[in-house]
């Protein structure tokens, strides 16, 4: 499939991100349309938020840390051998969403924060830098603006403050 022309950024560039990955994806997955994708470009920011799938299906935590070492040095040879020109969003905790109004919440976010631990861990041996999210999310519970119409997933209004915490960091990083 073609993507459609874009205009150029100011250094001349395409200036539109590329997504990869698809809501639901676990590790494996996005490991494997990255392989899939052939990708050779780099660029001058790489994001990368993964893992709740991974918790959701109780994958183990260990195949996590394998998975996400590698995407971490893929996001990194996407940015040109640069790891400070790539930012990490730790996992939302979906446990307060109205989705998991009956499940244990306690249990999910325990496992939400091992899984953010491997993460933070991963990010500072590398080099990527980190941003801790997913506070955020846990203040959303009870307030339905906050997520999409599937009760599940996290509406604009949230990841908006994710943009506005992410920000800062990433405005630094690109100085």
């Amino acid at each position: 499939m073609e993507r459609p022309a874009r205009p150029p950024g100011p250094d001349g560039r395409d200036s539109a991100p590329d997504i990869i990955a698809q809501t639901g994806w676990t590790t494996a997955q996005l490991l494997q349309a990255i392989r899939a994708s052939n990708t050779t470009r780099t660029y001058e920011l790489v994001s990368l938020l993964i893992g709740v799938n991974n918790q959701y299906q109780g994958l183990p935590l260990t195949t996590y840390r394998a998975e996400f070492r590698e995407l971490l040095q893929t996001a990194t040879r996407f940015a040109g051998g640069r790891p400070g020109r790539v930012v990490v969003l730790s996992i939302p905790d979906w446990g307060q969403s109205p989705y998991a109004r009956r499940l244990d919440h306690a249990r999910i976010a325990s496992e939400i924060d091992q899984y953010n631990a491997v993460a933070r861990q991963e990010c500072t041996q590398a080099g990527v830098t980190f941003v801790d999210i997913t506070d955020l999310t846990r203040a959303a519970a009870g307030d339905p603006t906050q997520f999409a119409n599937d009760g599940l997933h996290y509406s604009g209004k949230q990841m908006q403050q994710w943009a506005l915490r992410a920000w800062p960091v990433v405005r630094q990083l690109l100085l």
